[in-house]
This record gives structure tokens, sequence and C-alpha cells, in this order.
């Protein structure tokens, strides 16, 4: 079996291409000339093919050799990058961070956390997209996502998941709407007047499908739109309610009273929002401690 190229080897092979001379390559590395020659020689034949041609005035690479030469260069300039890297862990965690968010988790607290966790911890740098549900899950499952922040109506099985923040919905509406005055309203009450899909074919348009099936209806949907802040316009506007997250439409409302905002008195009107990574020992040290960082903030 062969053995795996020895890094320092590669180092010594690229000081003799770029001195093009085996005495200065010698000098360079700290080795006698005839010591180098011979780990020359090795290299050559672990690789099976002749890596120099040796002229009277000095060496410079074959084929083989310049390909070689080429990605060494690269090899080395790697794993000096990660020696950088892996020094700075002595001074605290360091690395970087891909997170993948659900829209009604950015619509949130999601982004001043992780401001305030960026502010705590400047050595780990964080890309942040926004994604569907399903989307995260997949991402995180396969590793081209380190973490993922969404509404915990999914199947998670198979990735660490820990608690994060949690919000009540609420039934959103023009202030002279006959719901308006209600303390709290069932989601029975609203099936009686036309509404407002948000996000259509999302976990809140499934989940309210889901109920009215369960009481025998259908959501009565008299427009969709695709963001928060256009169905917000259109309920001030009269055109009908929607069944939105409070925290989130909230500052819509405005001190004006432009929207009301009446608490939905069911079981599923709390959303649990989660944190999920992959199951150790396959997430990195900067990704364990965002994902503990936000757990921290569960409510």
């Amino acid at each position: 079996m062969q053995r795996p190229l020895d890094p320092v080897s590669l180092q010594h092979f690229v000081a003799v291409c770029e001195e093009g001379n085996i005495a200065r390559a010698a000098a360079r590395e700290s080795l006698v000339a005839s010591a180098l020659s011979k780990r020359i020689a090795a290299l050559e034949a672990e690789v099976g093919v002749p890596l120099l041609v040796r002229r009277r005035r000095g060496v410079e690479p074959t084929p083989a050799g310049q390909a070689l030469l080429a990605r060494s260069r690269e090899v080395l300039s790697e794993l000096q990058q990660l020696r950088v890297e892996l020094t700075g862990f002595g001074q605290g965690v360091q690395g970087s961070v891909r997170v993948l968010a659900s829209p009604s988790a950015l619509a949130e607290h999601l982004p001043d956390d992780i401001v305030a966790f960026v502010a705590a911890h400047p050595a780990i740098r964080i890309s942040l997209d926004e994604r569907m549900s399903p989307d995260i899950v997949r991402g995180v499952r396969d590793g081209s996502a380190d973490v993922g922040v969404l509404w915990d109506l999914i199947d998670l099985s198979g990735l660490h998941t820990r608690p994060y923040r949690r919000d009540r919905l609420c039934v959103a509406m023009a202030p002279s709407h006959a719901l308006a005055r209600r303390p709290s309203l069932r989601f029975a009450d609203t099936l009686e007047h036309a509404s407002i899909n948000v996000s259509p074919g999302g976990q809140m348009d499934q989940l309210l499908r889901r109920q009215a099936a369960l009481l025998g209806r259908l959501p009565p949907y008299r427009m969709q739109v695709s963001s928060l802040d256009a169905a917000c316009r259109l309920i001030g506007a009269g055109l009908g309610l929607a069944i939105l997250p409070l925290d989130s439409a909230t500052p819509h409302a405005g001190a004006a009273g432009r929207l009301a905002l009446v608490p939905l008195a069911e079981p599923w009107a709390i959303r649990q929002f989660v944190v999920v990574t992959r199951q150790a020992p396959l997430v990195s040290g900067a990704a364990r401690e965002l994902a503990g960082t936000l757990a921290s903030m569960s409510s």
C-alpha cells in the first residue's frame, strides 16, 4: 500500500523547484545537499515517475513535477491556513458557521440574537440564509449547512434538536373588524370571515388548512401574499384577517392602532422554534457554540 505524501517532502520539493538548484534549496531548508537529494529521490520513488530533470547548471521540474509543484503549493497553503486557525483556538472558539433559518424565525428575534453572538465572538464568521423548513432540514442533514433554526412542526429525526424561542399566534385584523374587540378568539370564529393567506404552501398555511379540515371547513382565503409586510397592508385596508405570529405582527400594528391583534386561543397557537445541528462529532466547535447560545435563549 502506498504511503501518503509527506508534507515536509512536498515543502522540500517546492524549495528545489523555486531555487532551481539542490545546494541553494538545501541551504534554504537547513539541510545538507546530499540529504535533500535523497529526500527528492525517495519522493520520486513514491510517486513512480521522475519529477526533476537534472542538468549541469541545476534542475527543473518534469511535466509530472510541474503538476506536483502546483498541487504542493495549494496543499502547503491550506495546511498553513489550518495552522493559523487552530492556533487561534487557544484564545477562544474560531471558525465559520452557515445558518439556515425559516422566514418566521428571521422575522422575530433571530437576527438580533445573532448580532449579539457575533459581538461576543468576533472570531466566528456567520453566514445567514433564509430557507423554507424542508430545505433547512435537508441542508443540515447533508452538511451543506451547520445550524438550522425553524418551527418544530416537521420531521427532525436524525438531527440534534434543542428548543430556541417560542411565540404565540394571533388574529390580525383592521380595528373596525367585527371581531376586533374580542379578548381572544377560537380558530372556528375566524372561518366565518374572509382571510388572507400568507406564504402559501408554507408551514403556517399547512397548519391552518389541517386545523380547518378537522372542523370540516376550508380556510376562506380571499387573496394570498408572500410577505408579512404585504399581508399587514391588506389587513389594515380591511380586505381580510390573517393568522400571524404576535411578535412579528406587533411592529406592524403601530402606535396609531393600524391593526387589531387578538390572541388565538388554541393549544397549537404556541409555536416552538428549535435549533438543529447534525449529531456529534459532525459539528464544529463554532457551530456548537452558536447552537448552545441560541438554545440558552429558550423561552
